[in-house]
């Protein structure tokens, strides 16, 4: 196992490299001029002024030598410093980082959770009423895409049902401590958890439903129960692990889809994290501010991949034998 994990180690560093390679190459490619965005919000700025800034922030430089400073830079733990917001990059994203794993968090559990129980409820009766409405509720869950449904979830509870806050993560008048404040940070994720979360939920359902079929019909299941075991551990102790397989390799594979669709969910429900600030970052040609939370999304990707191989392994037996 040491051994195994050393490799997977590696891989996921040569991985992260390519990507940062990658993603640099891509942004410098994009249309769009960083000083001339700075120039613009300033109100304007003289030719002789917007040639020092270039120089300052070494845009000058041809693209291969700009990528060798940024990657020397990386290797020390330096992300640079953003034009727009005029801090370190890495103290911008440690500011945002808490807000975005809460999101992301919460979302992941709430789908993961009600979607594999809902898949479950489901297959023990695949033609009855309830498997039929989960059925429908999940499709509808799938289709829709993230934007939408956090849209009309701010329609809903903005103008008719004003019982849940639609924007920020505190209310203005809020202390910024104790259990009040706790409260207050969990009232306001309610609607960001449950718009990101909603459409994974409904994938969750339907890959645990049709897991659950498949091994409900195995001939150890029929086994178990020939030896009169009771119907609630055949299914919860004997099905359910192994139906979880391609439930948790989907789970570590689309968090990264999972953080992307938290760049909407967080514009919609302006949401101060990072999906916010690459957005804004996006906006105002901010380089070092946009491949700083790339880096971060590829580094959180890749070790959700290697968490999701290990669990693989330690929830089937099989793979960890071989």
């Amino acid at each position: 196992m040491p051994r195994y994990i050393a490799s997977r180690l590696l891989q996921g560093l040569a991985l992260v490299l390519a990507v940062v390679i990658l993603n640099f190459v891509l942004v410098h490619a994009a249309p769009g001029d960083p000083v001339e965005t700075i120039a613009g919000a300033s109100g304007g700025m003289s030719p002789e002024m917007m040639a020092q800034l270039r120089t300052q922030y070494g845009l000058d430089r041809p693209l291969p030598v700009q990528l060798g400073v940024y990657l020397g830079k990386v290797l020390q733990g330096d992300l640079g410093y953003s034009y727009f917001f005029n801090l370190p990059v890495t103290a911008l994203i440690a500011e945002r980082v808490p807000a975005t794993l809460l999101l992301v968090l919460s979302a992941v559990l709430l789908a993961f959770v009600v979607g594999t129980a809902l898949g479950v409820l489901s297959s023990r009766k695949p033609n009855g009423a309830l498997s039929q409405f989960i059925t429908v509720l999940s499709m509808v869950g799938f289709a829709a895409p993230v934007f939408w449904v956090g849209i009309m979830l701010v329609i809903l509870f903005a103008s008719i049902l004003p019982i849940l806050p639609v924007s920020g993560m505190r209310a203005a008048d809020s202390s910024g401590g104790g259990i009040a404040d706790v409260l207050d940070v969990l009232h306001h994720l309610v609607l960001p958890t449950v718009t990101l979360g909603l459409v994974y939920l409904a994938q969750y359902s339907r890959l645990a439903r049709s897991s659950m079929l498949d091994v409900l019909g195995a001939d150890f299941i029929r086994t178990a129960r020939a030896k009169g075991l009771a119907e609630r551990v055949v299914l919860y102790k004997h099905a359910l692990r192994n139906a979880l397989l391609p439930v948790v390799t989907v789970l570590g594979l689309q968090f990264g889809n999972v953080l992307a669709g938290a760049i909407l969910v967080e514009t919609v429900f302006n949401w101060p994290g990072l999906g916010r600030l690459a957005f804004d970052s996006v906006l105002r040609r901010d380089y070092p501010t946009i491949l700083g939370v790339l880096l971060f999304s590829s580094i959180v990707v890749v070790v959700m991949n290697q968490i999701t191989d290990l669990c693989y392994r330690l929830i089937d037996p099989r793979i960890k034998s071989s």
